[in-house]
């Protein structure tokens, strides 16, 4: 019998590296969404195509990170990581030959990576009746990709692409590994939510991502705890302690991202917009001046949006690249994003992709 299931990419709105951390972010799921189908049998592999590449690749059940005879690199070795994680975690994983399709883009910041995962897996689970909770789904995914891609990204990507629903955002917090639902509908407030592809692709595997992620354990470990959220709320003179000027600036964007992210909450609560974008737009100054992840390419895009009227903008994803999300007035969504296409231009840059977009539901199967 064939499955087919689908899970989606997503939109931090506010909350950038605070996942590892075991801090607090607030997601959405997106529109569009990656889609796994998959046709079990009686092999010893699976066989995958995808829609953006040629060919296909044979993905032993077997395989494993580091063993040279087994293991798959390439786009996909994401779905080989989830083959590994379920089997690793004793679920059954049958042979078959499964093709991938996908809306999300690569490399964009929307986590085409979780979206992939979490559709093997949904397809891979439906296929033998398996049963497993969504945080459990998520930490199987995210073990594919940390242990198996080797790219040290948090639960944040798979649990917004898990738990998605339509006019809701996900207050995730990290340490308790909870998922709590908040309305979130800026079109109803007259508000539009913008995305701003600037098409500078970027890397998770990259070093800079693992880099940031080694700031902050060093700052932990000078501080004398397990986690930044540990001293979340003591006073900012806390950081004194660490020794490392730079690891004491991207430990103080974490604990200022994790209280933005409870103030944004508080925002949307009161519908307050024009609150919530002024939160986007501090958030992205901590990304820049602190955790020094955005590039003049996406600060370009950021200024020029809140300079033609937007509430807010701030960049979405790990960094280095990728998309800016904006709250605009819908009557100033047409000027921002001609403003924001010509100041690209102007400097040199592709032409942005703009859209509106929403928050849309969660991973699923398709009939």
């Amino acid at each position: 019998m064939t499955v087919r299931f689908a899970a989606p990419g997503r939109i931090n709105l506010i909350g950038e590296h605070t996942d590892y951390n075991l801090g607090f972010a607030l997601p959405i799921a997106l529109p569009l969404r990656t889609t796994a189908t998959f046709t079990p049998n009686h092999s010893e592999a699976i066989t995958v195509s995808s829609d953006r590449a040629d060919g296909s690749v044979r993905i032993p059940l077997g395989t494993a990170p580091g063993d040279p005879d087994s293991y798959i690199a390439g786009w996909a070795g994401y779905i080989a990581g989830v083959v590994w994680a379920l089997r690793e975690a004793g679920h059954p994983v049958p042979g078959g030959a499964m093709s991938i399709t996908s809306e999300v883009p690569i490399g964009s910041g929307l986590s085409s990576s979780a979206a992939l995962e979490c559709a093997v897996l949904g397809a891979i689970a439906s296929a033998t009746d398996a049963r497993i909770e969504r945080i459990e789904q998520a930490r199987l995914a995210q073990r594919a990709e940390n242990d198996y891609v080797s790219a040290p990204t948090g639960l944040l990507d798979q649990l917004a692409s898990l738990f998605g629903e339509p006019a809701t955002a996900l207050l995730i917090d990290f340490r308790s590994v909870t998922v709590t639902p908040v309305a979130f509908d800026p079109d109803a407030a007259g508000v539009a939510l913008l995305l701003l592809d600037s098409r500078a692709r970027h890397r998770h595997a990259g070093g800079e991502y693992a880099a940031r992620r080694a700031s902050c354990e060093k700052a932990a470990a000078d501080l004398e705890v397990s986690s930044l959220r540990e001293v979340q709320d003591r006073p900012p003179s806390v950081l004194a302690a660490v020794t490392d000027p730079v690891a004491a600036r991207r430990a103080r964007h974490v604990l200022t991202e994790n209280r933005r992210v409870l103030d944004f909450v508080a925002a949307l609560g009161d519908s307050d917009f024009s609150q919530a974008g002024r939160i986007m737009s501090a958030s992205h100054a901590s990304m820049r001046d602190d955790f020094e992840i955005t590039t003049a390419h996406i600060d370009l895009i950021v200024d020029a949006a809140v300079d033609a009227g937007a509430l807010g903008a701030r960049m979405t994803g790990g960094g280095f690249g990728g998309c800016v999300i904006a709250l605009v007035p819908i009557g100033r969504a047409d000027m921002v994003g001609d403003a924001v296409r010509r100041a690209a231009c102007d400097a040199g840059f592709a032409r942005p992709a703009i859209t509106r977009t929403r928050a849309a539901a969660g991973a699923a199967a398709l009939q």
